[in-house]
């Protein structure tokens, strides 16, 4: 079976999509706020792209998260 990635339509990196959807959900943080951080390390994107990302990818993640958390949990026992 063939899967594309979810990232494919996208100019921005995978690396840097995941980085601040991460920020945006791990902290409390808003999409300026992300956007402020990555500006700081040299990443333009903006308030918008954080918010739309965290939309679409926010699930993806988080789904992703607790499967390595679950299989963790199975691996130790």
């Amino acid at each position: 079976m063939n899967q594309c990635s979810p990232f494919r339509s996208f100019k921005t990196s995978p690396e840097v999509i995941r980085l601040a959807v991460m920020l945006y959900v791990r902290f409390p943080l808003s999409p300026r706020n992300v956007e402020d951080l990555l500006h700081e390390r040299g990443i333009e994107v903006s308030h918008e792209a954080v918010r739309f990302w965290r939309l679409r990818f926010g699930p993806l993640f988080a789904a992703e998260i607790r499967r390595k958390r679950v299989s963790g949990m199975r691996s130790s026992r």
